[in-house]
């Protein structure tokens, strides 16, 4: 049986996708949207809403400030 602390990134998560989009909404009116609604907020939770982990910025600055690639190719033996 899993830990409950295995769950809490699980449960941040979605109380916060129900805080963004839920939150005052009746209801969707139809599958679609209900299902572009999760994707766009999922896209901008990944990509561009800043987390307070990452030092309030987005994971996408934070990937690119802190994982730089090399310029160059090592030279093969």
């Amino acid at each position: 049986m899993p830990c409950r602390a295995d769950n809490t990134l699980a449960e941040s998560s979605n109380a916060t996708f129900k805080r963004e989009t839920l939150q005052g909404r009746r209801a969707f009116t139809d599958e679609r949207e209900a299902r572009l609604t999760a994707f766009r907020w999922l896209h901008r939770y990944d990509t561009i809403r800043r987390h307070s982990r990452l030092g309030h910025q987005s994971p996408m600055t934070y990937e690119n400030n802190t994982h730089k690639a090399p310029t160059t190719l090592t030279q093969a033996a």
